[in-house]
């Protein structure tokens, strides 16, 4: 599906007929005014995502107006800005780092406000976010979206996007994306998708199949029938494809889902595997656990087939691989020592050193996507909980203290981490998101069961 980002020169253009036809109503993306000169006793807005104090930047979110009321396979336009505003604010509040005032929460703007904004009618906010959607002659939506200081009067933010209308809710989460970044400088992440093991059924006879869904539990589907059970399935960095295990016959096998064909392609077949096949960084290769003889090790594979690399060669089980960012470095988990720890290795399995020292058990390891951490599952004390540490070991910080936090994996952007949680004796689990602080922990909405959460890279 076609997604398009616009410049402001690209806008203008595609906007030009619609408002020479309209009266009094400013083009979406006119050309940026002069700005205030901030007051020296003036700080432009952004927000320290370190600050564990709560919300104490308030952002106002009115509906969307739109120029004409035009009905469209998403419902009418005028109702649709309203929607647009909603996803808007969902995502920034749970981030909880915002304190938000959504359509419901705030009073109503004119097509002709969203370029000019009454900063005056925003008392009690520090920023306000608006926007416009369109309907366009060829079937698709134009979504604008600004973002404006209140107490400066200026404008920090303008972004222009052409979907389908079935994507209305990706221009929400670019939007969003857009004003989180320039707010706390970190890169954005709500334009994702997750894919994960969706589960039900009696404990000990369970269900599972797999489903891809948004970041926030938007637009699920299951891309199995659940006949056969799959685990551990991890997307490509090019969201093309997810690798998975599979006991299709009753018999252990890695399988990649082809995202466009909506086909399965058998990759390794007949051996016994552990923990999660995991594409490299650049989706050549998938690791891969074997075992042989009694012993398990790690292999790697083109993801295209053919013969599989043995890296790993020690007594006991190595699994549970994960590529540095760079493709340059492998960090697993291995029983070697006695108890399972995490260790690091280069991408051609030499110099395999031990990083993690702590009490307990370590498992599931996965690098960060900016390099400077590895997340992990941590047990003891017959409980399960999500740390993270750096890649040489150091600066371990435990972000959950709940029973059963297993298998994290990391959004886009680094700074949060989703997990699945299990209720003690339950045998039920549900998908979690946690941020780098350790205070903003919440649970995503899926309609069955989930497990195995594998957080895609941001949708192109």
């Amino acid at each position: 599906m076609k997604f398009a980002h616009l410049t402001i020169a690209a806008l203008l253009a595609s906007t030009a007929a619609t408002v020479a036809q309209a009266q009094d109503v400013p083009a979406p993306a006119p050309q940026q005014q002069a700005q205030p000169q901030p007051q020296p006793q003036d700080q432009p807005l952004s927000v320290d995502v370190t600050n564990t104090a709560a919300k104490d930047l308030v952002i106002a979110i009115p509906a969307m107006p739109t120029s004409e009321s035009v009905s469209t396979p998403a419902g009418p336009t005028d109702q649709l800005g309203a929607k647009l505003a909603q996803v808007v604010e969902d995502d920034l509040r749970n981030t909880g780092l915002f304190k938000t005032r959504g359509p419901s929460a705030s009073r109503g703007i004119a097509y002709s406000e969203v370029t000019a904004p009454n900063y005056g009618s925003w008392s009690g906010n520090q920023a306000i976010i608006q926007g416009y959607v369109r309907a366009n002659g060829n079937g698709s939506l134009t979504v604008g979206c600004y973002l404006y200081d209140v107490l400066l009067q200026s404008e920090l933010v303008r972004q222009g996007f052409v979907v389908s209308p079935a994507d209305w809710r990706r221009a929400a989460h670019k939007c969003a994306d857009a004003v989180y970044s320039k707010l706390t400088g970190e890169g954005p992440y709500f334009d994702s998708q997750v894919v994960y093991v969706a589960e039900t059924g009696p404990k000990n006879k369970r269900r599972k199949q797999l489903a891809i869904m948004d970041q926030d539990g938007a637009n699920h589907r299951f891309l199995t029938n659940g006949q056969s059970i799959v685990l551990t399935p991890r997307m490509s960095p090019k969201q093309n494809a997810i690798v998975y295990m599979s006991y299709t016959q009753r018999k252990p096998a890695i399988y990649v889902y082809d995202m466009g064909t909506r086909e399965n392609r058998l990759l390794v077949s007949n051996v016994s595997l552990s923990f999660a096949p995991r594409f490299s960084p650049d989706g050549r290769f998938v690791l891969f656990s074997m075992a042989q003889a009694g012993n398990t090790d790690i292999y790697r594979i083109a993801s295209a087939g053919g013969e599989p690399q043995r890296l790993t060669n020690s007594p006991g089980i190595d699994t549970g691989g994960s590529y540095s960012p760079d493709g340059s470095k492998i960090v697993f988990e291995s029983d070697r020592s006695g108890t399972q720890q995490l260790y690091v290795m280069n991408a051609d399995g030499s110099n395999q050193h031990r990083i993690s020292f702590g009490g307990g058990r370590y498992a599931t390891p996965v690098w960060s996507p900016r390099g400077d951490l590895i997340a992990f599952t941590r047990t003891g004390g017959g409980a399960f909980r999500i740390g993270v540490m750096n890649p040489g070991g150091g600066g371990e910080k435990l972000l959950t203290n709940s029973w059963g936090d297993e298998a994290p994996s990391w959004s886009p952007n680094g700074r949060v981490l989703m997990f699945f949680r299990s209720a003690q004796g339950s045998g039920r689990p549900d998908l979690w998101s946690v941020d780098l602080t350790g205070t903003n922990a919440r649970r995503i909405p899926t309609p069955l069961d989930g497990s195995d959460p594998s957080w895609g890279p941001i949708r192109p």
